[in-house]
């Protein structure tokens, strides 16, 4: 498989086709928009070989690691892996537009997570591309007691944002995106930090422009993780959490989980420490996988990413 970094390749979104699923969905219900979903994602399932052969790379090594899935998996499999993306995202616009059913959502570990937003203590929350997020900020919104920035390191997303706020001008969450972690970055986020806020970013992607990964042990086989949260934690001497959303049951459950309350990089242990804490998130995010193993979104060649070059202007 072609090496490609996760920007050249596009996640499709389909936003204007989403924006018409949602409006049929609103006035017919499930059942008539995955009737108009399915022969959609079909298409574009057939005419993009890069996203059917990613998805068959992940669901085999997360198969091999975790039997899951308990037997080889094949194109349907990887055809179930696209269709729970496309009704995830339509998920993820009833909860923006408060529409989801939240009594059908559970959450696990949250209140370590409440107790350090109550006390005005700030951090780094560290996510993945992991099930439909989009509900962790809206019942954070409803209760009103955290405020998140969510850092994107490219505009592959605007359009699907613009349209998340369009559903809900009032949403107070913010995007911040960043090309380059530069000292004024790194000095605005500490502020918000400083004041109680947490700062949300992933770390299942290699940033567009260079940037320090190390590698480690996902689902069998050594891949490149980002150290930008474990850096920002450390410098802001925060508490580091994990976010993770998955499918269980009739909904989603939102998982909370403490990595560290204080992030330690000592002089010539850096890398070292950088890498215990990316295993860390590593083995985390295997261990809700093994949970629901169609939930994770990185349709492009994953293990590969570090060796792919993007130019800094590519957007998807």
């Amino acid at each position: 498989m072609k090496a490609r970094h996760w920007a050249e390749v596009g996640e499709s979104t389909f936003v204007l086709g989403i924006w018409l699923l949602y409006w049929i969905h609103r006035l017919l219900g499930r059942w008539p928009f995955r009737l108009c979903l399915y022969p959609v994602v079909f298409v574009h399932w057939l005419a993009r070989p890069l996203v059917r052969d990613a998805s068959l790379q992940y669901l085999a090594r997360v198969e091999q690691t975790t039997g899951v899935l308990g037997r080889r998996p094949g194109r349907r499999d990887s055809l179930r892996h696209m269709m729970t993306f496309a009704e995830t995202m339509l998920d993820k616009l009833l909860a923006v537009s408060g529409r989801y059913r939240f009594e059908q959502v559970r959450t696990e570990g949250r209140e370590q997570f409440y107790e350090a937003a109550k006390s005005g203590r700030g951090g780094i929350i560290v996510t993945a591309h992991l099930g439909c997020l989009e509900l962790c900020r809206a019942m954070a919104e409803r209760r009103g007691e955290v405020k998140l920035t969510i850092l994107v390191h490219t505009r592959h997303a605007e359009q699907f944002n613009r349209l998340l706020k369009r559903l809900n001008p009032d949403s107070d969450f913010r995007l911040l995106e960043v090309t380059d972690m530069g000292p004024a970055t790194a000095v605005a986020l500490q502020e918000r930090v400083s004041a109680g806020e947490f700062v949300v970013i992933a770390g299942d992607r290699v940033p567009v422009h260079s940037s320090q990964t190390v590698s480690v042990d996902f689902l069998g086989h050594a891949a490149p993780f980002p150290v930008g949260p474990y850096v920002l934690a450390g410098l802001f001497k925060c508490p580091l959490f994990l976010l993770g959303c998955i499918h269980e049951g009739p909904g989603y459950t939102i998982h909370f989980e403490c990595l560290a309350e204080r992030v330690e990089l000592p002089r010539g242990k850096r890398v070292a420490a950088l890498t215990g804490y990316a295993r860390q998130y590593a083995d985390r995010l295997t261990a809700l996988l093994r949970r629901s193993p169609f939930d994770w979104f990185n349709f492009f060649p994953f293990w590969d990413q570090a060796q792919a070059n993007v130019s800094a202007g590519h957007q998807e």
